[in-house]
């Protein structure tokens, strides 16, 4: 059994590889552009998100005051800020996937509407998440048709940001500091104490959080589960009056009620604390433990982080070296680099090259300048880069790292990179089918697709950071 200490160095080292490749900042970029112009639909598209509703089609359904209300939170939705707070699963960091997340509840205003309309947005399952895409749309009601075929079709009650708009929300992103307690932050005790002092939790903040809940849930006093994980639960008993949001739990642990449940009981009927209240902001957590920089954080978050800290704009992404490489051929060091497009040895005269590449070509020994040649072609160092990128859906991303080391005018050889860029091709196909609705369950496996991580469902560690 791993140490609660393994544990929270895993989940912050798969955090700081989120941070690095999940959101590039070319989408915070463009995605910030977009909206501070008023046109949300574009800064959606920038991110990578599909919108799923039509305004007109809302106001003839549920009325024009509900559509306005839809409308004015649309505008001010930051789509990649919504991407960077989503819940992911290891082994990869990728997107959880068939969740259904509330981000807005609007109350019926009709009187023969019985159930709110939530604003949700939706990841796909796990055999077609290429690209990590992800969809907006209206949820009205379990009574309602919903389109798509996504599995999970209701909002999910312990992923739900509807209480948390400060996570997706431009306007509030400046709460996320009170929210999260940074004030406040316990004292590291080495994992030792109670199951709720493992790192990672938010403790100090559960007593309020449940009180947002409950107030939201229409109760002015009860309990609340917290999950903190497979088949443990945490019993919260909230005092009648609640507290406020910014005000520190007094009395801590005393109204806390460790409860390891091994089937459905009490703390199954019980609200569920949302899984965004539960766990510190991984962001925090990085930054306490000096493995990013505030610069590295989405905008919006550093200056809710670090309000002290002047304004800057989008995280620059390092460009690629232009210089050439060296590489020890024959006993002296010579250069490989672009020229004309291409990936070639720069201290051999071209004749020479043809002469080893027809000895290659019959079964020889090639130059070493022209053997890293080839393995940048089929095996390159930064291959686990790349291939982070693009199963991110920061194909472009990819891209432009391959350029950049083969040139734009390079043919890929048969290889691992080939292989990769292939896959990601032809599973971005599967995502299609998945939207179009023509295909309602997993596809059987495709030969090519060769990594067994792909199917996270069966992963024994198929766990969810926050």
């Amino acid at each position: 059994m791993r140490s609660p200490a393994a544990n929270a160095e895993s989940r912050l080292s798969l955090w700081r590889r989120v941070r690095e490749f999940a959101v590039p900042p070319s989408m915070i970029e463009s995605a910030t552009a977009r909206r501070r112009v008023g046109d949300w639909a574009g800064a959606c598209a920038a991110a990578r998100v599909d919108v799923d509703l039509d305004l007109r089609a809302v106001a003839r359904r549920h009325g024009r005051e509900l559509a306005a209300r839809l409308r004015a939170d649309l505008r001010h939705l930051a789509p990649d800020l919504l991407r960077w707070h989503l819940p992911r699963v290891a082994p990869d960091g990728l997107l959880r996937p068939a969740l259904t997340i509330s981000l807005v509840r609007y109350d019926p205003a009709e009187q023969d509407a019985t159930e709110p309309v939530h604003l949700v947005v939706r990841t796909p399952p796990a055999w077609a998440d290429a690209g990590q895409r992800i969809s907006l749309t209206l949820w009205a009601g379990s009574r309602a048709k919903q389109a798509g075929g996504h599995p999970h079709s209701r909002p999910d009650r312990r992923f739900r940001l509807d209480l948390h708009r400060h996570l997706w929300d431009a306007r509030q992103a400046d709460e996320l500091r009170g929210r999260s307690g940074a004030e406040h932050l316990p004292t590291e005790d080495g994992g030792g104490g109670p199951p709720w002092r493992e790192p990672g939790h938010a403790v100090h903040r559960w007593a309020a959080e449940a009180a947002i809940l409950l107030r939201a849930e229409g109760r002015t006093g009860a309990a609340v589960a917290v999950r903190l994980g497979p088949r443990r639960r945490l019993v919260l008993d909230v005092p009648p009056r609640g507290m406020n949001v910014g005000q520190r739990p007094e009395g801590g642990e005393q109204n806390l009620r460790y409860a390891r449940t091994t089937r459905a009981g009490h703390a199954a009927a019980l609200p569920v604390l949302p899984d965004a209240a539960t766990w510190l902001p991984p962001d925090l957590e990085l930054l306490c433990h000096g493995l990013i920089g505030v610069d590295q954080l989405h905008p919006l978050v550093a200056s809710a982080l670090d309000p002290d800290r002047p304004a800057a704009g989008t995280r620059a992404l390092p460009g690629p070296g232009a210089q050439p490489r060296l590489v020890v051929c024959r006993g002296a060091r010579h250069r490989i680099g672009l020229v004309d497009g291409v990936l070639a040895a720069l201290d051999h005269d071209p004749a020479e090259i043809r002469r080893e590449e027809l000895l290659a070509a019959l079964t020889g020994s090639p130059l070493p300048c022209l053997q890293a040649i080839d393995e940048a072609h089929r095996r390159p160092a930064c291959l686990p880069d790349i291939r982070a990128r693009l199963d991110h859906g920061d194909i472009a991303g990819a891209l432009a790292t391959v350029q950049a080391l083969l040139g734009p005018d390079a043919l890929l050889r048969a290889g691992d990179l080939r292989e990769e860029l292939e896959t990601a091709a032809l599973r971005r196909i599967t995502y299609g089918l998945f939207r179009a609705g023509l295909t309602g369950h997993a596809p059987p496996p495709s030969s090519r697709d060769r990594r067994p991580k792909r199917d996270r469902r069966s992963h024994p560690r198929h766990a969810t950071f926050r």
